[in-house]
């Protein structure tokens, strides 16, 4: 064989050497965490990597993926916990605009001081700039998707797209007249240009929210349900949160339950999410599962709002799709899920006098994939997996209240609190690095609750008076 030759050779061989180890440059690498994929192993990598492009995950698995990718931008998670981005399935977030209101024990506190005060307060200025700090509260906590029922859902998309999260947002129908719209049932126009402008926005899923089964009718829940399946959006609503519902539905002689009420009307499908669901039978769950509707549960605020403890571990053993709420900030005061982690095991076990029930790694999977499967987003969050959304959280574990972590499930549930969040990634975006968040100035937010706040306040104290007259409705 000739010199030249040989050399040719030499030179191919090198080239081919050379392209096995050449590395795919992506947008964000996270290495050196505990991560937890929620995937349908739950498949947990301790020295693990997550490799991220724009806004979707590229690759999952241990630090062999470092020898194939490489970025500008890479974190080390200093042995922290990755997961997906934790999903709030049911909230009031503008009524962080009145948090810690109406804590006087008052009965009827919907009807006669909740309502009352947002006829009285609530307007678009309001409603965005509560949105900013829940939505704020939000991402530091974890949170990266919510689904939300309330008024001035445009201003609730403007706002949640500054701070970057991902949200589904239903405008509230009910039977008077409210904020938004003059017209009892109004909130079905209000939505269609809504609906119009978000149906195809990457982080707003825009929703439609009968408030309830006896504040609707039938022929609005059956025109939600036709508007719902034209545009392929989810319905959000209240069922069976109260125990006397059956008796409020207009119309409804046959004393149907509520859930067996919206399935005899034709409206209980796979585009619902059924928020609370406390009051309910076997025939109700039955009919859920067969309807693949979505449930979010809430236990803290069920049991700050002593209305019961919902059958989840029922309808979790159904694999019924559910995850975890928190309702408005008025009725559990959070808007994060870290102390509703350990309420939604702690009050099954009660419930069912058993402790070996919804154990940790149960609970995130409803903080986390379950939210996702609950309002039928499943296919692009949820867990860390090749090709869906990057929706991504850091939790530190070298806090004093962290150590020891022998469980990351455990720690997670029984320990960690917002401020263990060190990261929050949405769609790809860094949203908070390090507890700074990244699109916001946040000394301007508190300074627009503050005026808030002093507006309010006075209103308020009076209101309360008035409204622990009242009896509750159940009486």
């Amino acid at each position: 064989m000739n010199s030249k030759l040989k050399s040719a050779i030499a030179l191919a061989l090198l080239g081919v050497s050379s392209l096995s180890y050449a590395q795919t440059d992506v947008s964000l690498i996270i290495k050196n965490g505990q991560v937890l994929t929620m995937n349908s192993q739950k498949e947990v990598y301790d020295n693990g990597v997550v490799i991220i492009n724009e806004d979707a995950i590229v690759a999952v698995g241990d630090e062999s993926l470092l020898k194939t990718y490489t970025s500008k931008n890479i974190i080390d998670a200093e042995n922290g916990i990755v997961m997906p981005g934790m999903i709030n399935t049911h909230n009031h977030l503008p009524m962080i605009a009145f948090r810690g209101l109406g804590e006087e024990g008052i009965e009827n506190r919907l009807f006669a001081y909740f309502f009352p005060l947002e006829a009285k307060k609530l307007n678009r200025n309001v409603i965005y700039q509560a949105t900013r700090l829940g939505t704020l509260d939000l991402a530091q906590s974890g949170v990266t998707t919510y689904a939300d029922m309330y008024y001035h859902v445009d201003e609730m998309a403007k706002a949640t797209k500054e701070i970057g999260l991902r949200a589904v947002l239903g405008e509230t129908v009910i039977k008077f007249p409210v904020v938004d719209a003059k017209d009892p049932f109004g909130g079905i126009e209000y939505a269609k240009p809504f609906i119009e402008q978000y149906k195809n926005d990457p982080l707003i899923t825009p929703a439609l929210a009968p408030h309830a089964v006896y504040t609707v009718s039938e022929a609005k829940f059956k025109e939600i349900d036709l508007l719902s399946a034209k545009y392929d959006i989810p319905v959000l609503v209240h069922v069976s949160e109260f125990g006397n519902e059956s008796e409020r539905i207009e119309g409804n002689t046959d004393k149907l339950s509520p859930i067996e009420w919206l399935d005899s009307i034709g409206v209980l499908n796979d585009r619902m999410v059924l928020a609370h669901t406390i009051h309910i039978d076997d025939e109700d769950i039955a009919l859920v599962k067969k309807s693949g509707a979505g449930i979010a549960y809430n236990p803290m605020a069920n049991a700050k709002g002593a209305t019961g403890i919902a059958p989840a571990w029922d309808m979790y053993k159904l694999d019924i799709p559910m995850g975890l709420g928190t309702d408005g900030p008025m009725s559990s005061n959070q808007v994060d899920l870290w102390r509703t982690l350990s309420y939604a095991a702690n009050m099954q076990r009660l419930k069912h006098n058993d402790r070996t029930i919804m154990i940790p790694e149960q609970v995130i999977e409803l903080a986390t994939i379950g939210g996702a499967r609950a309002l039928h987003m499943d296919d692009e969050i949820g867990s860390l997996e090749a090709n869906k959304k990057a929706d991504v959280i850091i939790v530190e574990t070298q806090s004093a209240n962290m150590r020891p972590s022998y469980d990351p499930y455990a720690t997670l549930v029984y320990q960690a609190n917002p401020s263990n969040v060190v990261t929050t990634i949405v769609n790809g975006d860094l949203v908070m690095q390090d507890r700074v968040m990244k699109n916001v100035d946040t000394d301007d937010i508190h300074q627009a609750i503050d005026k808030i706040e002093s507006d309010i306040a006075a209103f308020a104290k009076e209101l309360a008076k008035e409204a622990i007259k009242s009896p509750s409705l159940m009486k």
